[in-house]
């Protein structure tokens, strides 16, 4: 820890202190793994608290404890049986002194492994950390990163949060400093998202949140998401998307770019049948109706917006199409029959 071995008196582990962990992965009888190579998952948990029973059922109540405070979950990479990993502890810790926890998960293709370390001091505050008034930047999603605010997606939609902070993401369970979200303005039903966080690989200083709504129903919604850093310091984001039922096959925001364009454009669509192979047909028309171009495709993408679908401006037969206003109509069919077709226009520069 911070370059000093766990046999000597190791630093504190302070509110708002940075710390360096390095380790290894070794085999279950004490032998090197110096031939491994994979992920590790270290989470470190504040002390153990002392909780108290109800006693509802009018028995003594009893008394226990209880360590579930993780004051970081990180991702690292394993190299030749070797790791090593940064953090810096939120200000919410219990500040008196006393022993938690690191444990260790840690996987590559064909084996997989655990480990803890309970002999590490966490308590009190670094007087010497640097200031921060700034929160996390975060951008919102639906199922994918290509999301685009306002789009269409199925009723089990997967909600995806970007997060990235200078001094790390908060996810101790502190009062009030939850990573949260709250559906269609439901202020008595917050969801706490803590568990879902998971940090970039080899980074404490960002990381993703992915939950999976359900049975949403059919029309516009919104979600409001809000996540603290280390220091406390808070930022919310928002994000407005519209629920179209699966059974049916939907299409939204169409477009073309660039447009106007002289050489080059790509097409775009978004849809409501993530994870499903759909036949795309794409028919340029002049505005007589003479039909210029076809493009045939067949896309599967993960997510609710297609991948783009290129096209060099050139007609079927080769030669460039004269500048003016075009009319193009997708037509999209899915492997279990639905199908849709829309219009919109594009215009030429020469």
């Amino acid at each position: 820890m911070n370059n000093v071995s766990i046999d000597q008196v190791t630093d504190t582990i302070k509110a708002l202190s940075k710390i360096t962990i390095t380790g290894k992965v070794i085999k279950y009888d004490g032998s090197d793994y110096s031939n491994f190579n994979g992920i590790i998952y270290p989470t470190v948990y504040d002390k153990p608290v002392n909780i108290t029973t109800l006693s509802n059922d009018g028995g003594s109540p009893l008394t226990f404890k209880l360590q579930n405070n993780i004051l970081y979950r990180g991702k690292s990479s394993v190299t030749d049986g070797e790791f090593s990993f940064s953090f810096i502890a939120p200000k919410d810790i219990n500040y008196s002194y006393g022993n938690g926890k690191i444990s260790y998960y840690y996987n590559d293709n064909d084996v997989d492994g655990n480990g803890y370390f309970k002999d590490v001091v966490i308590g009190g505050s670094d007087t010497n950390s640097v200031k921060d008034l700034i929160g996390p930047e975060t951008n919102l999603y639906m199922n994918d990163f290509t999301f685009v605010f306002g789009g269409i997606t199925d009723e089990s939609p997967l909600f995806l949060a970007n997060i990235v902070d200078s001094n790390g993401v908060n996810t101790a369970s502190g009062i009030g400093h939850d990573i949260s979200a709250i559906l269609d303005d439901q202020s008595n039903n917050v969801i706490v998202l803590n568990d879902y966080y998971e940090a970039d690989l080899n980074s404490f200083k960002g990381g993703k949140v992915k939950y999976n709504l359900k049975n949403l129903s059919e029309g516009s919604h919104n979600i409001k998401f809000k996540v603290w850093d280390v220091y406390n310091n808070s930022s919310e984001s928002y994000l407005e998307f519209i629920v179209a039922k699966s059974a049916e096959l939907v299409l939204d925001h169409i477009l073309n770019y660039p447009n106007p364009f002289t050489t080059h454009t790509s097409f775009f669509f978004e849809h409501n049948v993530p994870n499903q192979n759909m036949d795309v047909l794409i028919q340029v028309f002049s505005i007589s109706g003479k039909l210029v171009k076809s493009i045939e495709t067949n896309l599967n993408s993960n997510g609710y917006r297609s991948d783009p679908i290129e096209w060099d401006g050139l007609d079927d037969f080769g030669s460039r199409i004269g500048k003016g206003i075009y009319i193009y109509r997708i037509k999209v069919k899915t492997q279990n029959g639905l199908s849709v077709e829309k219009f919109e226009k594009l215009v030429i520069l020469r």
